[in-house]
């Protein structure tokens, strides 16, 4: 991948702040310019991109070499500039001082005898740099080369320093010319391969383009004017035949050179041209140069590079020639085109984008932890939501620790609700379906993370946070730093196919990335709003995530039901708390998709309500000494029929224990005490318990396979 012109720039400017330790600006500039993925940190790479190896050994083998990148090139420019603008020495004075025949032939020889116009181009582009830095400072005179009987405005238009010869006489001063024209001939000889080179050299900068993300969205008509404007047509007169151009020749050689200033004007222009009109794309002056060259001599060139209103050519002076700096205006349309690229992704998707914040990530981390002190575990930070690749257990996601099981055992639940009853394949029947392509289980993955944010934002809207590897803000010392909220980027849609869409484009941070669990907690906190969540709470102080990284309760009740209630009984209940104060405690509001047992239940701990026994799909997250499974079953009319001698299957899958292989259970209502076992109650595997709370009197078959204690 090639580094971007502002990426390299920054990660310069970013090397020079560190070398010299001022680490408030560094933070300041990464705070206002943040750091992306392709930012350069390594200096051994940022010295290869800036081509500068030799210039660093240079400066390393020094008495007291230079610390940074930025003073090393700045020196070596500064030292290229005094070199180019020392006086000649007594030697070139002397090799001037020979005849102006002996001169003018040796020249004219050197001209003539020129064997590729590639080598000319070649040395007009070595002094390029030097050239811009003596136009900007207006150093157009030639105190030693020129002859005096130019007038100035001659003497400032053949100060050009990409000249290659230098003029004695009236006449050795525009053999040359003579020269050029007749390399321009030769140039429309091969005007078929120059077409050639031009097309490849248009493919490479429109590949280069479609790198740096120009056309990675379509571009609007003003600014195809503004590129368009930029774009230096090859010129028509090109194309003409030998015989015009020898006319040309003709015509110049018969006036005897009257205007003067042509001949070093059109000389620079036919170098020019050798590239195809690229150099002018390049170099404003020289396009301009170019621009009035071509009109004095008559042939029908245009240029169309728009910087303002061009002036009448016998009128035009140097002077009043504008220095445009392409380089920054291309800069700016890339900047343009980025912006408009992102835009357009958002307006495709319908989001709104909004980068997170230290005022937001201290409410984020109070409401998850109770302190901004505090951070995720590294069991949090390194779950996301991949699937077992076991044959018989492919719809299950697999948890690496402890720690974010309530928030995996929810996705699993209403993932399985898709896959199971709502997936519009139908090829897998029976136990296939639990066999999933992986196709399948994005799609499925998907949907079940959607409904579950669109059920938090109340079916109305939806955010999303993603990672976007680059710092928003710096963290104050009173914010314990962990690298995650730094780097989260918010998208808030408005309808459930916004959503989806956006999550289908970034599914692979959540299911593959080290962060996925993280972003699916946080996205749903803010669809639903802090504010929100601190109301639907019984002590508003409540955390999400309790001791040791331990889901809570509100937490899965947000996920499950899309509100962060502290009860798991139907509906709200007051109680009289004395003096004539009531206190409210918050149930679940109604029926739900997916359900919910508890081991507490068992031990009177707590009422788990029918809303959640009876949901509206055979699924439910299983709470068991602080732990959370997902018991599900194939069977959804199992919920329609009476309880009473009743008998069906039930698969459970726990993602944390390393299942390898299915574990499925045959449930016999109102049996257990007709099977004649006598069992002692302390060896009952906690998920019977559990399923003895919503079918009383349940006897288990674990069929043959090894009980879960």
């Amino acid at each position: 991948m090639v580094a971007s012109v502002e990426e390299v720039s920054s990660s310069l400017v970013r090397e020079y702040l560190s070398r010299k330790g001022l680490k408030r600006t560094i933070a300041c500039m990464d705070e206002e310019h943040p750091r992306t993925v392709a930012s350069i940190s390594n200096r051994s790479q940022l010295r290869q991109l800036l081509n500068i190896e030799d210039l660093y050994r240079t400066n390393k083998a020094q008495k007291s070499p230079l610390k940074t990148f930025l003073e090393i090139i700045v020196k070596h420019h500064i030292e290229q500039f005094k070199n180019d603008a020392s006086p000649p020495s007594e030697s070139q004075q002397s090799t001037q001082a020979l005849s102006p025949n002996a001169n003018s032939a040796v020249k004219t020889q050197t001209w003539m005898n020129a064997p590729k116009t590639e080598d000319i181009v070649s040395a007009v582009v070595v002094n390029r740099q030097t050239k811009l830095r003596s136009d900007m400072i207006g150093s157009f005179l030639s105190q030693s080369t020129h002859s005096p009987l130019l007038q100035e405005k001659d003497r400032l238009s053949t100060s050009n320093q990409t000249s290659f010869c230098v003029c004695g006489s009236e006449e050795q001063k525009y053999k040359p010319l003579v020269a050029s024209l007749q390399d321009n001939n030769c140039l429309m000889k091969r005007e078929p391969e120059k077409n050639a080179s031009v097309t490849k050299t248009t493919q490479r900068s429109r590949t280069n383009r479609i790198r740096r993300g120009m056309l990675a969205a379509p571009i609007p008509q003003e600014l195809n004017k503004k590129r368009n404007g930029h774009r230096v047509e090859v010129s028509q007169s090109l194309l003409k035949t030998e015989e015009e151009s020898q006319q040309l020749l003709s015509g110049f050689l018969d006036s005897g050179f009257h205007n003067t200033s042509v001949g070093p004007s059109l000389h620079e222009t036919s170098s020019a041209a050798c590239v195809g009109g690229q150099w002018g794309l390049q170099r404003a002056p020289e396009s301009l140069q170019s621009e009035n060259t071509f009109e004095n001599v008559g042939l029908n060139t245009s240029v169309t590079k728009k910087v303002k209103k061009k002036p009448n050519v016998p009128d035009l002076q140097i002077s009043e020639m504008v220095l445009d700096d392409l380089d920054d205006d291309d800069n700016d349309e890339l900047r343009e085109l980025s912006d408009l690229s992102l835009q357009k992704t958002f307006a495709k998707h319908k989001s709104a984008r909004r980068p997170v914040d230290q005022y937001t990530a201290v409410e984020l981390k109070t409401v998850l932890f109770g302190s901004n002190q505090s951070c995720f575990s590294v069991e949090w930070r390194n779950q996301g939501f991949a699937f077992s690749e076991t044959h018989d257990l492919r719809y299950g996601i697999v948890q690496r620790k402890g720690g974010p099981c309530g928030v995996l055992a929810s996705v699993q639940a209403f993932f399985l609700k898709k896959l199971l009853f709502e997936t519009t394949e139908t090829s897998n029947t029976g136990l296939q379906v639990l066999r999933p392509s992986n196709t399948m289980r994005r799609n499925c993955l998907v949907l079940a993370m959607a409904e579950i944010l669109w059920r938090a934002g109340e079916e109305k809207q939806a955010t999303i946070a993603i990672n976007s590897g680059a710092n928003h803000f710096t963290p104050s010392r009173h914010f314990r730093s962990e690298g995650v909220f730094e780097k989260m980027t918010c998208f808030t849609v408005d309808t459930m196919e916004d959503l989806r869409l956006f999550l289908e484009q970034h599914i692979e941070q959540f299911e593959t990335g080290p962060l996925g669990c993280v972003l699916m907690t946080i996205s749903t906190i803010l669809s639903r709003s802090i504010e929100k969540i601190r109301e639907d709470m019984d002590v508003p102080s409540t955390t999400l995530i309790g001791a040791h990284g331990y889901c809570t309760q509100e937490l899965v009740n947000l996920l499950l039901c899309g509100r962060a209630v502290s009860n798991v009984f139907d509906t709200d209940m007051e109680f009289d708390s004395g003096n004539g104060n009531m206190t409210l405690l918050k149930g679940i509001k109604g029926r739900c998709d997916v359900g919910l047992l508890s081991l507490f239940e068992h031990y009177n701990l707590c009422k788990v309500g029918m809303y959640l026994k009876t949901p509206l799909y055979p699924i439910w997250v299983v709470c068991s000494e602080s732990h959370f499974s997902v018991l599900f079953s194939l069977q959804r009319e199992l919920l329609t029929n009476e309880d009473r001698g009743l008998e069906f299957d039930l698969y459970y899958y726990d993602g944390l224990a390393n299942q390898q292989e299915e574990i499925r259970l045959t449930v016999s209502v109102g049996k257990f005490h007709q099977s004649g076992q006598d069992v002692d109650t302390d060896l009952i595997p906690p998920l019977e318990l559990c399923i003895r709370t919503r079918w009383k009197d349940a006897f288990v078959s674990w069929n043959d396979t090894e009980p879960i204690l």
